[in-house]
């Protein structure tokens, strides 16, 4: 599913205040067919955990008569798929193809956004996609995936959907 289609039917508030769950936040990456955000390709279908993970850089030192102090040296953005496999899923084909599987470098990276839908706000930036398992389980079960999705580059940047966005890129589409 395109991000456009998911978010026809959300209309993020900014000024949202409450409790959000994780089925609240969207990942959508680019299948490489993308034009905009609004081409990219949900990661949704099949998948049962989505792990957004900020893991943080840090350097320990001890001072004289200061003691022990930690620095924070970077971020490590990281998001962990996992769930069963639905082949006909743009998202899940784009991760598990042969390319991405045994691909490296720069041949394994793409673009990404990730946000809230009940306020649209979050981050767009890169991502290695690193496949660890593209199939497992025990007989009769739902063939099993795990996928980590890794910063990759420049620090992402702040992202905001917006439905006006959305509509105009629908309303793009349908001239052409």
């Amino acid at each position: 599913m395109k991000l456009k289609e998911l978010m026809g039917n959300y209309k993020p508030e900014t000024d949202y205040e409450g409790f959000a769950t994780n089925d609240d936040y969207v990942l959508a990456i680019d299948a490489g067919e993308s034009t905009s955000e609004n081409d990219f390709e949900v990661v949704e279908l099949g998948v049962s955990g989505l792990d957004s993970q900020m893991n943080p850089i840090t350097q320990d030192k001890t001072y004289i008569r200061a003691g022990q102090s930690t620095m924070k040296t970077g971020t490590q953005r990281s998001f962990k798929v996992s769930g069963d496999r639905y082949i006909g899923d743009k998202a899940q084909d784009f991760m598990l193809a042969h390319n991405m599987k045994y691909g490296t470098g720069n041949g394994v990276v793409t673009d990404y956004v990730y946000f809230c839908l009940l306020n649209g706000k979050g981050e767009k930036g890169k991502v290695s996609i690193i496949v660890n398992s593209d199939g497992s389980g025990n007989a009769g079960e739902s063939s099993a995936v795990d996928i980590e999705l890794k910063k990759s580059g420049s620090l992402p940047t702040e992202y905001t959907y917006t439905p006006d966005n959305a509509r105009a890129a629908v309303r793009a589409n349908a001239k052409e």
